[in-house]
């Protein structure tokens, strides 16, 4: 069996609970350098989870000969720089979501993953989760019959340092780092579990607003769209909502029932049908990328497929750029 041997370039927040542990829990895997611009940061990481080597340069570790994969885990803005990198020296990457900051970037990272020959694969890791495997089986079950219509729904309040000036912002805040505020953040992952489900998403039209003005990013966004199978969608983001606004719902409206979710709390699934009401609780790993990871690195030894991958990955951008007028 082929021993994959990670590179990490960032190790923020992600890398240490949802990600980072998880390489070294899949057979023929192991974690062998990390890079960081920070050296304090980079070696205190390092020390901290016994991985031998660390950097302050990217090409330095994309170099190392002891390193044959790579795992992207910085801001959106970079991710198809260090890709790009990455393939172009023969060593796959696994890239934290979303693909880029932009969708003309995501075309940027297949055309190279094409003419490299070498796999790109992008951290949806929810589609891989038993949570949402279960919603996708009760959906193809016919459990609520034939899927009509879906809705979405996502509001917070503000969060505390969203009142921060405009130094002491958080990266995803800044449309030129993240794309696009927290819908850049937090939409992909809903975006993506839908066109897993119900197909790309062909059409897409949004009405995104700036109404608190805490921040140059939009924070409030509608939008409607149209799924390749002929399923209509629509949603509402608001991240300046009011507490007992809060929710984090998607509602799948089929002839037999509805279906109801949510992407980040993981509350119960409920199903209505003429029969009555369910709830139905799944639980999920203690490290969430877990799955994921394990598919990447059993498709990189030959013996698995994993199917999320740039390719897959792309027509997400795509929507979100058409909701935010970008393209």
């Amino acid at each position: 069996m082929k021993e994959i041997s990670w590179g990490f370039i960032g190790c923020g927040e992600v890398t240490e609970k949802k990600s980072g542990p998880a390489f070294n829990e899949v057979q023929g895997s192991h974690i062998e350098a990390v890079m960081c611009r920070s050296e304090a940061k980079a070696r205190s990481y390092a020390e901290r989870h016994h991985i031998p080597k660390w950097y302050t340069d990217a090409q330095e570790l994309i170099d190392d000969s002891d390193v044959n994969a790579i795992y992207i885990a910085t801001p959106p803005s970079s991710h198809v720089t260090y890709a790009i990198m990455a393939m172009r020296a023969g060593k796959p990457c696994y890239v934290e979501k979303p693909l880029a900051a932009s969708y003309s970037d995501c075309i940027r990272v297949n055309r190279i993953s094409e003419k490299t020959g070498v796999p790109c694969f992008v951290a949806y890791y929810r589609r891989y989760l038993p949570y949402f495997q279960k919603v996708k089986s009760l959906i193809q079950s016919g459990t609520i019959g034939k899927v009509v219509n879906v809705l979405l729904r996502f509001s917070v309040p503000p969060r505390e340092l969203d009142y921060k000036s405009k130094g002491e912002l958080s990266w995803r805040l800044k449309p030129d780092i993240s794309g696009g505020g927290y819908f850049y953040d937090l939409a992909p992952h809903q975006f993506d579990l839908l066109q897993d489900l119900f197909g790309v998403i062909t059409r897409a039209h949004g009405y995104p607003a700036n109404v608190a003005h805490l921040y140059q990013a939009e924070d409030t966004i509608s939008a409607c769209f149209f799924f390749e199978s002929g399923i209509t969608g629509s949603g509402s983001w608001c991240f300046v909502g009011h507490e007992s606004a809060k929710e984090d719902r998607i509602e799948v409206i089929g002839t037999k029932g509805t279906l109801s979710f949510s992407v980040f709390n993981y509350d119960p699934i409920k199903v209505i049908t003429s029969e009555g009401a369910t709830s139905i609780v799944v639980p999920n790993p203690s490290y969430v990328q877990l799955p994921i990871i394990k598919a990447v690195i059993e498709d990189l030894q030959g013996i698995g497929n994993c199917t999320c991958t740039s390719v897959s990955a792309t027509p997400t951008n795509w929507v979100l750029d058409r909701i935010l007028w970008k393209n």
